[in-house]
């Protein structure tokens, strides 16, 4: 409806900017919704054993579409206008939701829970919270990755900012390395599809940690574009694996009943931190680092050796630490036994009881 909405705004020459801002606004909240279903009702569709493979096919999709349309939106936006994309956008809708009636999708039977009728709307809201929390292992789980995910978006804030400012804003050297990124991604979620990942996920989510911390580290001291493309490849051919073992774990031990709700609160937590970290950063960047690695700064004694001393030599500098931290949260989730045995500690689903 909202794609149907600002197709008929521009149609009559009424479409704005804030209009855009609302309309987006209302897509992102219906689309969490989507994303939550879609993602349980995998456990629903695919074996356990496939549940790695799975979820890396659908890790493809993101950076396939930033590979492929971009370029076919330069193509066809001269031929059709924004109103024949937006008429595309409609009709693959259409494809999509057609396909989604006609498929039969197992419904998960009907299990007690802790909850009962006597609940406000907010203590229901928060059961899958409580349902974390009661689990040591799954709240292993999701610290460890929250501190991966606020490390981690720190990095995606800066990423861009710091290629900029190290080209003199040559937007054809980012192009390049962005694209390198979404080709990183093809290929480490086409190679997961096809071995099916780690017999234990967590060696998957850990390790996937270690190496995209370690090409993050090399993308930063970096200061020419091949290396910056190199390192971007390698660090996208990391993330299916990390994404998708720390998913097989979630599909194999929540009841498929309840897994839109714990879900949501996981990623409930993942959006507040990555919100977080992406409104420090910036000025953290520009305050801090930045006015350090300029000639005679305080950090520029120490590291320009390393980065040099000009502009995006503080940005660099700080993305570096925060890759430093992502290879640490990987290397030390070893070291806690309810995160190492997770998938020995807590039983699978279906021999399991809220």
């Amino acid at each position: 409806m909202c794609t149907i909405i600002i197709a008929l705004l521009y149609a009559t020459n009424n479409l704005q900017i804030w209009y855009l801002y609302a309309l987006i606004a209302v897509s992102a909240c219906f689309g969490h919704v989507q994303h939550l279903a879609y993602s349980a009702s995998v456990s629903l569709l695919v074996p356990k054993q496939h549940y790695t493979r799975a979820s890396s096919m659908i890790s493809l999709v993101s950076p396939a579409s930033a590979i492929v349309s971009p370029a076919l939106a330069g193509i066809l936006y001269p031929a059709i206008g924004l109103f024949g994309i937006i008429l595309i956008d409609i009709i693959t809708f259409a494809i999509a939701a057609t396909i989604i009636l006609i498929l039969s999708v197992p419904q998960p039977p009907q299990i007690e829970t802790n909850n009962n009728h006597d609940e406000t709307i907010w203590q229901q809201l928060a059961f899958g919270f409580r349902y974390i929390l009661s689990r040591p292992s799954l709240l292993a789980m999701a610290i460890t990755f929250s501190c991966f995910w606020f490390a981690h978006q720190i990095c995606d804030t800066l990423f861009q900012p710091m290629i900029l400012a190290r080209t003199d804003g040559n937007t054809e050297v980012l192009s390049v390395v962005m694209t390198a990124a979404g080709v990183g991604g093809v290929i480490g979620g086409s190679f997961l599809s096809i071995w099916g990942g780690f017999k234990r996920q967590v060696n998957g989510m850990l390790l996937g940690f270690i190496g995209t911390g370690l090409s993050k580290i090399v993308l930063g001291i970096g200061q020419i574009p091949l290396i910056w493309t190199g390192a971007s490849l390698f660090s996208s051919i990391n993330v299916p694996l990390l994404f998708s073992s720390s998913n097989a774990i979630w599909y194999a031990k929540v009841e498929p009943s309840v897994q839109g709700r714990v879900f949501a609160a996981d990623h409930t937590i993942g959006m507040i931190i990555g919100t977080i970290a992406s409104l420090i950063s910036g000025p953290i960047a520009d305050t801090i680092f930045e006015p350090a690695m300029q000639p005679g700064g305080w950090l520029a004694l120490i590291f320009s050796p390393i980065f040099g001393s000009r502009t995006g030599s503080g940005i660099a500098l700080f993305y570096v630490a925060t890759s430093l931290i992502i290879v640490l949260v990987g290397i030390s989730g070893y070291a806690f036994p309810k995160l190492r045995n997770v998938e020995d500690i807590l039983p699978d689903s279906d021999s399991t009881s809220v």
